[in-house]
């Protein structure tokens, strides 16, 4: 297929499904060529190239015709568009003939070999075609009734496409013109196939109707018009692949992925524990969201599974623990007796002071203890020979996050039989950061055991890479582009390519980004319950007429808490006219108790919030709203709900499960919030719509929440529902199809 289309109103109009059905399907034929046909000049165009969101074009022809230049180098197609300039008198020739003409108003836009203006009521003046033939030997193009074009002789839209098709030798029985306005005439009178988008202008339907069967009136707008359009004249595959494909409902997986064991490998049980008269009561995880959560959505329609993962106990006798404990009817625990005293070093101290400080680039805060590596090898060695008991053969072993980087190593050599996945929840760092490891040897030979190994997004996959690259040798087997999921421009972690395979030795391991979806259905159920629609009118009543900054996150310096308050401190000093009218509630979850590198933290955030609050309140207005405790899940829906604008501004974050939660609950209840994110955390490269702000520059992140409150509705509108539209197709379901999908090469 070719297909060349004309830009507003066509390739870029309509509603955001149908452009991004075309996108996609773009994207996925191999063989396809785009050629943007535009009245547009080069340069009005060049912003388009940078937007992740549209596919590349192979050629683009603009200024009416008068302009081609190959799309990849930019460089004009020479044999083509040195003619029409030997025909063009010059600019400034022509707007001395034309001066004249008072009633013309020229339009001073970037453009070359045309001149274009604005007709009055009056019409085109009399005599003003005539000069132009006769003196200019130019032509006159005229365009919804009030644009002239004065171009060089024999130019439009339609003969220099027929040039580039003739030039390159392209088919012309594979190309496809879209257009939607009477300046796209020319494309249809070229003897090819034509679609007329919806809300096309009615001259041009009346005048490509009267063609023939060459051309098909769309019924829908823009890009879904040309989906209409291209499958009319069959030049779509049978089944073209979308980016995104919904799963059919909660837990649906591929059909072959059921008939094996499936044993997810986490370090916590999927329910929590609290000992009670010498016994041991289960509840539930209190957030629908969150990684069990999750893990725990595979264990529906069918599929079986065992669950390893510690249990704390008085000792690591097996007389202290159930061999098997019953999640529900497709799942069980199979629990791995460890002690206070072994989690506290394990995960407490060694995990949290040594790989955490890595993984999200602070590597001044680590702290690597020799000792402590072999105690976190001996517990990474317990959960891989439990996982070796209970895994039946074939079983596909799923192990989550850094805590457990060894086990692949310790159960490939105890099982070769299994598939073992991997996947990390945090971010992974750059080869630089993550090669300060001492022991990063080990881990990375650990994690090539693995057939599949995943990440959040492609900057992640790369960072791995990259790490591989100085282990050993190391080739590269399949890339792929990012776009149109990620971003790949303008924003930290964007990157255009992903590696796909690559293989070391003997072994090839597959990889693959796959940011975590939530559950909206249960965030939607919240917000029908009347009591919670009560707390939120409480809430609203309580903030009054004032707008709503709302910052929820864990104690953690990785969050930036800080950074954040020094940021709003920056925001009142230079906004005067936001005393009183706005206020930032922010909450911050205590760590885990034990958390020794947290302490110092907080007493400076207790510090922050009172200087602010001292420089700044008044009798009837407290800038800053502090809560030092974790609230309950459905509070915080209903603070999602009410407030204009959610400030998550990690300095870094794997993902950021906040900002999607937000997206789902403010857009379900209100559809007016704006989300300010950390261009580092992992979600900035997946939520297109979302203001992108810098968190280690406060004058910026002062200046983009002052966006963020002054930004008209029907933006923040459009933005909100953007990302949700992206939240909604990458829920929770979907995230647990598409990785098991990609575990056994079906994506």
């Amino acid at each position: 297929m070719i297909l060349a289309t004309d830009l507003d109103g066509t390739f870029l109009g309509g509603d955001e499904a149908g452009r991004k059905l075309l996108y996609d399907t773009i994207r996925s034929m191999p063989e396809a060529t785009l050629i943007f046909v535009t009245g547009r000049g080069l340069e009005s165009i060049l912003p388009l190239l940078d937007d992740p969101g549209i596919p590349d074009p192979q050629y683009i022809i603009a200024d009416v015709g008068a302009t081609v230049v190959d799309g990849g180098t930019m460089e004009a197609v020479a044999a083509i568009q040195d003619p029409i300039e030997a025909r063009w008198p010059g600019d400034d020739v022509v707007r001395r003939k034309l001066a004249h003409f008072t009633t013309l108003n020229y339009q001073n836009v970037p453009q070359e070999r045309r001149c274009s203006y604005l007709i009055g009521p009056e019409g085109i003046p009399e005599g003003f075609e005539e000069l132009v033939d006769n003196e200019l030997d130019c032509d006159v193009l005229l365009s919804a009734g009030q644009y002239l074009d004065v171009l060089p002789r024999g130019v439009s839209k339609g003969t220099t496409l027929l040039d580039l098709l003739a030039h390159t030798g392209m088919d012309r029985e594979r190309v496809v013109v879209a257009g939607d306005t009477l300046n796209d005439m020319s494309l249809f009178e070229c003897d090819l196939k034509g679609i007329v988008v919806g809300e096309a202008e009615s001259e041009l339907c009346e005048r490509v109707a009267a063609l023939g069967s060459h051309g098909f009136l769309a019924t829908a707008a823009g890009g879904g018009g040309i989906m209409e359009g291209l499958a009319h004249h069959g030049m779509l595959p049978e089944e073209p692949r979308r980016e995104r494909t919904r799963p059919g409902g909660n837990g649906d997986r591929p059909a072959d992925s059921r008939d094996r064991q499936l044993v997810m490998v986490y370090h916590r049980l999927p329910f929590d524990e609290v000992r009670r008269s010498g016994k041991y009561e289960r509840r539930p995880p209190k957030s629908p969201n969150g990684i069990i959560p999750t893990l725990l959505g595979f264990f529906g329609q069918g599929q079986k599974g065992l669950w390893v993962a510690w249990a704390k106990r008085a000792s690591r006798d097996p007389d202290e623990w159930e061999d098997r404990i019953p999640i529900n009817e497709n799942l069980e625990a199979a629990p791995i007796a460890l002690t206070a005293a072994d989690v506290s070093l394990f995960y407490e101290a060694f995990s949290k002071e040594a790989f955490w400080p890595i993984i999200f680039s602070f590597p001044d805060k680590v702290r690597f203890n020799a000792e402590h590596w072999e105690h976190y090898l001996e517990i990474n060695r317990l959960f891989a020979e439990r996982t070796a008991e209970v895994a039946e053969e074939g079983a596909l072993v799923w192990v989550h996050d850094y805590n457990l980087w060894m086990v692949p190593h310790y159960l490939r050599a105890l099982r070769p039989d299994v598939k073992i996945a991997f996947f990390h929840h945090t971010a992974f760092p750059s080869s630089d950061i993550f090669n300060i490891i001492p022991w990063r040897d080990q881990i990375v030979g650990s994690l090539l055991q693995c057939d599949y190994v995943g990440f959040h997004i492609p900057r992640y996959v790369e960072n791995f890479v990259d790490v591989v690259r100085t282990h050993a040798p190391m080739e590269v087997l399949q890339r792929v582009p990012c776009t149109p999921r990620f971003l790949s421009f303008g924003c930290a972690l964007g990157i255009d390519e992903m590696t796909r395979e690559i293989r070391v030795g003997d072994r090839s391991v597959r990889l693959g980004a796959h940011p975590v979806g939530i559950n909206l259905k249960a965030i939607d159920d919240i917000l029908q319950k009347p009591n919670i629609r009560a707390m939120i009118d409480k809430i609203r009543e309580e903030i009054g007429d004032r707008t709503s900054i709302l910052s929820i996150e864990r104690l953690d310096y990785v969050k930036g808490p800080l950074e954040k308050l020094h940021a709003f401190e920056r925001l009142l000093e230079d906004h005067p006219d936001l005393h009183g009218k706005v206020v930032l509630l922010t909450v911050c979850t205590p760590p885990a108790p034990g958390m020794k590198i947290y302490r110092s933290i907080r007493e400076r955030v207790d510090q922050a919030v009172g200087r602010i609050n001292g420089r700044f309140s008044r009798i009837d207005w407290t800038p800053v709203r502090y809560f030092y405790r974790s609230l309950p899940y459905e509070q915080v829906i209903a603070h999602y709900a009410v407030s204009e604008v959610a400030w998550i501004t990690p300095l870094r974050d794997g993902l950021n499960m906040v900002a999607k939660e937000y997206v789902a609950a403010n857009r379900s209840y209100d559809g007016s919030g704006t989300l300010v994110l950390s261009e580092f955390a992992g979600a900035a490269a997946e939520l297109h719509g979302a203001l992108l702000t810098n968190p280690y520059d406060p004058e910026q992140m002062a200046a983009d929440l002052y966006s963020a409150l002054t930004m008209p509705e029907a933006e923040r509108r459009e933005r909100l529902e953007t990302m949700y539209d992206i939240v909604d197709a990458n829920n929770i379901d979907y995230w647990s199809y598409e990785f098991l999908a990609a575990v056994d090469g079906r994506l």
